[in-house]
């Protein structure tokens, strides 16, 4: 099964960028034993619109267009619900099994995503009420995908 982040904006060289390609590097060498390539990283450009619904409207439509044909669809948003690491990695073991061919992970732009990108998502999921900067849910969410695997390959890594 092939696993995707579409986010809105661009990882600026630094840091953030820096931890982002390590954990994705590191996930798609871990999951290649597990039937999962990738995670591709998909960046769509921030709108431009003044105001923030417009923004969140234009972002999500250029979100949906990415999306692959037959994929589930996992939007990060802070009213979705919280899933411990455990959780998450059950659920792409079983899109995986059921013969999903692609799980996309959606991130909206500073505004958050549109409405018409959570109604398209199969499960909300937010890691904690706190509000984070969209880069920095970026870093998480590879390295939710890399504990992931190694979760599902049985290695102490998520019990640290």
């Amino acid at each position: 099964m092939r696993l995707l982040i579409l986010a809105v904006g661009r990882m600026k060289a630094g840091p953030e960028r820096e931890l982002c390609a390590r954990y994705i590097e590191r996930t798609a060498k871990s999951g290649r034993a597990l039937s999962l390539t990738g995670p591709d990283v998909v960046e769509i450009a921030e709108s431009a619109a003044r105001r923030p619904d417009d923004r969140m409207t234009e972002e999500g439509a250029a979100l949906l267009a990415a999306l692959p044909e037959e994929t589930a669809v996992i939007a990060l948003d802070p009213r979705g619900r919280e899933a411990s690491s455990e959780e998450i990695a059950a659920d792409i073991a079983a899109l995986r099994d059921r013969g999903v061919r692609a799980l996309s992970f959606l991130i909206g732009g500073a505004d958050g995503l549109s409405d018409a990108a959570r109604g398209r998502a199969d499960r909300l999921v937010a890691f904690g009420r706190a509000t984070f900067p969209h880069q920095l849910v970026r870093v998480m969410m590879a390295e939710q995908l890399y504990r992931a695997t190694t979760i599902l390959a049985g290695h102490p890594y998520h019990k640290a």
